[in-house]
Formats: C-alpha cells, sequence, structure tokens
C-alpha cells in the first residue's frame, strides 16, 4: 500500500489556460501575432538606435529560439526571455541602452497579461471542488512569460487563491520533467511526492516525469489529446467537470 494522494500538480499551459488562444483577440484588434510581435519590439528598439534590416533581426531572434528551445529539451532548463534577448543580440553585434532594453523584455513579459488567453471550461469548479480537501500547486515550465507573470495572469482570472505554491521553471532552475520541479512544489504544500498526483496534457512531462518520481499522474485531453492514445496515464481526463471524481477514485486507490 502506497501513501494515500493528499495534493495535486497542475501544469498550466492547455491544462489551465488553452495556450495561444489570445491570437483570435489580437487578431481582432489588428495586432500582430505574438511570435510576430515579438520580433518587431527587438528589431524596433534597435532601429531606433540605429537603422537595421529586419530580416537579419528576425533570423537572430529565430537563432536564439533555436538555442533556447535546444537547452529546454536537453537540458530542462527556460532561459529568461532577458537571455534571450541578449542570444539574439551578441548574434547581431549590437547592443541596447539599459533602459530600452528592460522596456523591450517587460513588453514581452506582460503580452500574455494584457491580452489574456482563455481559461479551459470548467477548470474554475474543478478547483473549487478540490482546493481545501487537497493541497495544490502549480506546476509550469515559463516559456515566454516568467513566474511572476504567470501569477498576475492567475491572478486576474481570480484563481491565484485556489493554490498553496507555485514551482515555475524560471525561478525553480529547471524545466519539467526536471525532479526538482516537483520537489520545489511537494516542499511548498508539505507532503512527500509519492502523496501527489499531477495533471498535465503532455505524456512525456506530465505523466512519465512525475511517474518515474513515484508520483500519479492524470492526462487532460480536453484541449490537447495528441498523446491519449500512447499515454501510460493512472487515469485521462478529457474535461474538467470529471476532474473531482477522478481524483477522488485515485485517493481511493
Amino acid at each position: 500500500m502506497g501513501r494515500p494522494l493528499r495534493a495535486i500538480t497542475f501544469d498550466l499551459w492547455d491544462t489551465i489556460v488553452h495556450d495561444d488562444s489570445d491570437e483570435p483577440k489580437r487578431k481582432a484588434q489588428g495586432l500582430k501575432t505574438k511570435k510576430e510581435e515579438r520580433r518587431h519590439l527587438l528589431w524596433d528598439a534597435l532601429n531606433r538606435q540605429q537603422p537595421i534590416e529586419f530580416d537579419r533581426v528576425k533570423l537572430a531572434y529565430d537563432v536564439a529560439d533555436a538555442a533556447f528551445n535546444k537547452v529546454w529539451h536537453d537540458q530542462h532548463v527556460t532561459w529568461p526571455i532577458g537571455e534571450r534577448l541578449q542570444v539574439a543580440l551578441k548574434g547581431l553585434g549590437r547592443r541596447l541602452p539599459e533602459a530600452e532594453f528592460a522596456k523591450v523584455v517587460t513588453a514581452h513579459e506582460e503580452m500574455e497579461v494584457v491580452i489574456r488567453p482563455d481559461l479551459i471550461p470548467g477548470i474554475r469548479e474543478a478547483l473549487e471542488g478540490l482546493h481545501g480537501r487537497y493541497k495544490t500547486c502549480i506546476v509550469s515550465d515559463a516559456i515566454v512569460s516568467p513566474g511572476h507573470s504567470l501569477r498576475r495572469l492567475l491572478e486576474s482570472y481570480d484563481l491565484a487563491r485556489f493554490f498553496d505554491g507555485f514551482a515555475f521553471s524560471d525561478e525553480v532552475g529547471h524545466s519539467k520533467p526536471h525532479r526538482s520541479m516537483f520537489e520545489s512544489a511537494a516542499k511548498q504544500m508539505g507532503v512527500g511526492l509519492e502523496e501527489i498526483v499531477h495533471i498535465g496534457d503532455r505524456d512525456h512531462n506530465d505523466v512519465k516525469g512525475p511517474q518515474a518520481l513515484g508520483m500519479k499522474a492524470i492526462l487532460f485531453t480536453a484541449t490537447r489529446p495528441a498523446d491519449k492514445d500512447r499515454t501510460s496515464a493512472d487515469a485521462i481526463c478529457e474535461r474538467h467537470a470529471d476532474l473531482v471524481g477522478i481524483v477522488d477514485r485515485l485517493a481511493k486507490g
């Protein structure tokens, strides 16, 4: 008999928040996509200092993104956006005044807070049904928006109050499925790893990663069902309306 479930960790993107559901909102306002806007922000700041071709900046940004993805996937580290921008600047042989660089970084960090993606239907009711009976914590990679921005995002939905802790990769120093992410959550909640069930949308990071640490895992498929047919999850959740019942069943063994 293992130790009883006492806590739940939640992935953020495509588990609580529908990733890129802010893009139609941006389009409706006549704005660039996030990818285009990020490259334009860096180009504009540089071009105002000294003219530079947009295509050069775009290429340098793309190379920095590729380097980020390599480190993220191979070393389980997510560079803060400021570090990624510095990689692009180094490739261009350019620098920005400190204040100008800070503005570009802030614009990146706040993009998803200013124009918010949508919550996945049913998440508020699920959290209301679980919080208080189980400890809860966010365990999320911070790809562009850092932990402090993601907290603000959750606060803007009035969801932050449902969590007893937050483990964001830029603050922990590693990304999922690295052990330190889940250990940070366990420490904040005051439980052991084997007392936690994790819920997320990716089999490798959100299911096999936690299971390798002795945790249970639920694959969430409402917005991203790609891993449904190859998962080793202890349970599959297709909609948040079912989540409370699924967790309770796993808790009973």
